[in-house]
């Protein structure tokens, strides 16, 4: 079964940095979207930033300036690296992949990790 586990959430100073990781299951190659979602208290859930596998990205507009998402496809990894942090960024944030290599065929599936939180205090 196809896991990504998210790591690196926590509680940081408004104007402080944090680092999330998310690593996909080993046994899966060349997956064609990897991104980050999150979803602050009592709102939906929004996308914050996606990287697809030929290397072009979206950020959301409340983010671009201060979040980059890099990936590492040799180990089937994504980054959010999160600067200028704002009471604002509060959420839980989600791991997302969608379209991966198993063997020798190709999934459109989706997974979803499990979130990390992430709070700014002010």
């Amino acid at each position: 079964q196809v896991q990504v586990v998210e790591s690196g959430g926590g509680l940081v100073q408004a104007g402080g940095s944090l680092r999330l990781s998310c690593a996909a299951s080993e046994s899966i190659s060349h997956i064609n979207t990897m991104a980050w979602y999150r979803q602050p208290p009592g709102k939906q859930r929004e996308l914050v930033a996606r990287k697809f596998w030929g290397g072009s990205t979206d950020y959301a507009d409340s983010v671009k300036g201060r979040f980059t998402i890099s990936r590492d496809d040799a180990k089937n990894t994504v980054y959010l690296q999160m600067n200028s942090l704002g009471p604002e960024d509060t959420a839980v944030y989600y791991c997302y992949i969608n379209g991966y290599t198993s063997g020798d065929h190709f999934y459109p599936n989706t997974v979803w990790g499990q979130g990390t939180q992430v709070t700014v205090s002010s």
